[in-house]
């Protein structure tokens, strides 16, 4: 290790020359260069305390936020909520009831989606395909998978539109 390391400090550090500035100290006269109006100018809104200019302003010119066009809104009211319902689902929900009740010709509409809690009373219902129906049943729906339409035919079922 080198010997002029060895002696040094903690007290004895200091920062390099021209590294660290003094901080100006305006209105403090004359000889300062910057007494006075504190480099300022004269008059105007800038030259007063507590002057802030609000975001975006650009002069008295129209500023870009209000010269675009505004876009993008969509609104809550015309949004349709789909749900989505596959028919494995629908077959669970009713090998729970063809335990209790006989086979007959069973009916999948908005009163059994609100029963069940699969849906609620202004929701759009669409069904998909995954799994398998083992009872044919008459399904109401807004929308259908081509997979869904064609395993309902498949078992004897029938499958509407609302």
């Amino acid at each position: 290790m080198d010997e002029s390391y060895s002696n040094i400090n903690i007290n004895c550090l200091r920062p390099n020359n021209g590294s660290k500035k003094e901080k100006l100290r305006l209105g403090r006269g004359q000889g300062s260069g910057k007494g006075g109006t504190c480099g300022r100018g004269h008059k105007g809104a800038k030259s007063r305390s507590g002057f802030s200019k609000k975001k975006g302003f650009e002069g008295g010119q129209m500023p870009l936020q209000r010269r675009i066009p505004k876009f993008g809104f969509k609104s809550k009211t015309l949004r349709k909520n789909i749900i989505i319902i596959n028919l494995d689902t629908i077959q669970n929900h009713f090998t729970k009831i063809s335990e209790r009740q006989e086979k007959e010709n069973y009916v999948v509409d908005n009163k059994f989606f609100l029963k069940n809690n699969l849906a609620r009373k202004n929701d759009f219902i669409k069904i998909l395909g995954r799994g398998e129906l083992h009872i044919p049943l008459k399904i109401y729906a807004y929308k259908f998978s081509k997979k869904a339409l064609s395993s309902i035919k498949k078992i004897g079922g029938e499958a509407i539109f609302i």
